[in-house]
């Protein structure tokens, strides 16, 4: 069973139905039963035309739904709208569905979880852990999205700036998380550009391929993480690099400058630098500035503990990181690593083995462990002389 081509095929799917009538969350319910009958039926008897036999399956899952319903009767009369059999449209309706998800009547929070739910296919604890909250606030709040959007007629997209926020959610979970998805975020806001002209587009763009560039060089050949500074920089796409540059520099030329403009201007000067010795660290802290003014994140404020500290010195870094709650997810992780740099090893591996526990997948789990075991190890070696 293909099942990157079944979440593939799932956004346009789902959009079709709801353009010819079903509300969301009926038409979410009947496209997850379909895929539900393909997994069962698929191997033994593959479609000819795969998309157009989720069509057809998910729509009479639908009208199926509908006809139980003695409320909902005049629905019946979409029957006559059944698709007819054969090659179903090839368009993409993925950015389309995107902007439907960003409905008037969910506020921004809502409408991104809803889409990364429903569209970009992560579960309810990614995205709780994106948004730094428990599982189950997630899931009302899901929950909640769906009942408010059911029986919504969907003709009024959402803004632009809720879109981003999915498309910017989505590239990350792709790029760190378990879900192989940063490719498609790049491809539709790739879309998004081409179809806009607004410069915070254009930033996200650029984060977006600024990031994707390294990604070769993230991980080892055993599957560990390696950090920035230790990353082969032949492995970096230059390509990559030198059109998310251009596409950034056209952008801030704009003089409209905005979170995702200011993230990718930091992501420039780290891909700017031929070493990490040579890192611009006092710029990048000018960038962070203007990003938590921006933004107001404790995320935000929480990396630029970790420049200061590179731009300053690690005791400057604490204090900034002082003034964060200690609750932040990676709080601790970047605890450990300002206390290695200011020559403390022994708290910094008690930190790491502390980070590890809290860390919110197995890559950086084994990454922070091994670096809490390298610090133990120099403190034995240390004690044996």
């Amino acid at each position: 069973m293909n099942e990157a081509l079944l979440r593939s095929l799932t956004p346009s799917v789902l959009a079709i139905l709801v353009r010819r009538g079903a509300d969301f969350a009926a038409a979410e319910d009947a496209v997850q039963d379909a895929l539900v009958e393909a997994v069962r039926v698929w191997p033994a008897d593959p479609p000819r035309d795969a998309k157009g036999w989720l069509i057809t399956v998910a729509w009479r899952r639908f009208l199926d739904a509908t006809r139980a319903d003695a409320a909902r009767r005049r629905r019946e009369d979409l029957v006559d709208e059944e698709p007819a059999p054969g090659p179903a449209p090839a368009a993409d309706d993925t950015l389309q569905l995107y902007f439907l998800c960003a409905h008037p009547s969910l506020t921004p929070s809502s409408a991104v979880a809803l889409t990364l739910r429903a569209v970009g296919g992560l579960t309810t604890r990614q995205i709780a852990r994106a948004y730094l909250v428990p599982e189950a606030t997630m899931a009302q709040r899901i929950s909640r999205a769906k009942r408010t959007v059911s029986g919504v007629r969907f003709d009024q997209p959402g803004d632009v700036a809720t879109v981003l926020r999915v498309l910017y959610l989505v590239f990350n979970e792709g790029y760190s998380g378990d879900v192989d998805l940063a490719a498609e975020a790049i491809r539709l806001t790739r879309q998004l550009a081409a179809a806009i002209d607004h410069p915070e587009v254009a930033g996200l763009l650029a984060l977006m391929l600024l990031h994707h560039a390294r990604r070769a060089a993230r991980t080892a050949p055993d599957g560990s993480l390696v950090p920035l500074a230790e990353q082969d920089r032949g492995q970096w796409d230059t390509k990559s690099i030198a059109e998310g540059v251009e596409i950034l520099q056209s952008a801030l030329a704009r003089d409209r400058l905005g979170e995702f403009q200011a993230q990718a201007a930091i992501a420039a000067l780290h891909a700017d630098a031929p070493t990490a010795e040579e890192t611009d660290w006092v710029q990048i802290v000018e960038w962070y500035d203007e990003l938590a003014r921006l933004t107001d994140s404790p995320v935000v404020r929480l990396n630029r503990a970790v420049a200061v500290g590179e731009a300053d010195g690690p005791r400057a870094g604490l204090a900034a990181l002082a003034e964060l709650k200690d609750s932040l997810p990676r709080h601790t992780a970047v605890a450990a690593y300002l206390h290695e740099r200011d020559g403390d090893l022994e708290k910094a591996a008690g930190l790491y083995a502390e980070a590890a526990h809290k860390a919110p997948n197995l890559a950086e789990r084994d990454h922070l462990t091994r670096q809490a075991a390298r610090l133990n190890a120099r403190l034995n070696a240390r004690r044996c002389r």
